[in-house]
């Protein structure tokens, strides 16, 4: 039995119950899945999480989250801070995609990653790792070779999605990271350049339209190539940043069941097949 006991809300996730002394409280508050809350200060280096900036800045509508489509394809992100993922809860549910977070900046690796990545794999689902971008501690082909070299590879095997760079409002300092719009724009172009040349894969794109719009000046260049994923808490997928005509997937809520993060691959299971095997 968990020796803490009351009950903490993380950003909306599942809630924890905790019970007992001071010390027990304090150690709890110090340990890596106690996610802080993105506005209520300071945050350690490698606890970011995809879209953990996305309620401070864009917020939510408040709609009920859209009906399921035959057409999408439900699936999950996490990260450190939901520790050891209910997989076969997550499955029975419908869920069939999955993506861990497996780096961060050239600092950090999730060390639950094993369990999470593998696991939704084992359930039978398609996964996917991605990189929490931190243009402001290393270059983008030094992050890009950490990420590949830390979980972010691939393999054609029908069952592994291209990595995923998550691009968005710095958790840490500035929104931007400390970059002009054009440095921004270089930055990720290295990222995405260094992962194909080591994988053959074009990385996907996490990010919300208001951050790419601010810190890119909303570039249009990398939809040719790289599959988007949107941020946005709403019934509806809403403006896209320049250069997309269509997202690939999208994050629609934080407080989905079992794990917070879901999200819909605009498109059916074998579509998300093909996906994976490029």
């Amino acid at each position: 039995m968990d020796p803490v006991r009351t009950s903490i809300s993380l950003r909306g996730r599942s809630r924890l119950c905790l019970t007992g002394t001071l010390t027990g409280l304090l150690l709890f508050l110090s340990s890596p899945l106690a996610v802080p809350n993105p506005a209520g200060g300071s945050l350690a280096r490698g606890s970011a999480y995809m879209g953990i900036g996305v309620l401070a800045h864009d917020g939510s509508t408040g709609e009920p989250p859209p009906a399921p489509r035959a057409s999408q394809t439900e699936g999950v992100d996490v990260a450190s801070h939901q520790g050891n993922v209910a997989w076969s809860t997550l499955w029975g549910s419908g869920t069939r995609w999955a993506y861990t977070k497996a780096t961060e900046g050239t600092y950090y690796t999730n060390p639950y990653f094993t369990q999470q990545y593998n696991g939704s794999y084992d359930v039978g689902m398609i996964r996917g790792a991605y990189h929490f971008a931190t243009p402001d501690t290393a270059g983008g082909a030094a992050q890009a070779d950490y990420f590949v070299n830390h979980g972010g590879g691939w393999s054609k095997d029908a069952k592994t999605l291209p990595g995923v760079l998550d691009i968005e409002w710095n958790p840490y300092g500035g929104s931007c990271y400390g970059k002009s719009k054009s440095g921004m724009v270089s930055w990720i172009r290295d990222f995405l350049n260094r992962y194909k040349s080591r994988t053959g894969r074009d990385a996907v794109i996490y990010t919300a339209t208001s951050w790419w719009s601010e810190c890119t000046g909303n570039y249009s260049g990398f939809g040719a190539s790289n599959p988007l994923w949107v941020a946005r808490y709403a019934s509806t997928v809403g403006t896209l940043p320049a250069g997309w005509s269509f997202h690939t997937m999208w994050q629609y809520t934080s407080t989905g069941k079992t794990v917070g993060d879901h999200d819909r691959f605009n498109g059916n299971t074998d579509q998300l097949k093909k996906l994976a095997v490029g």
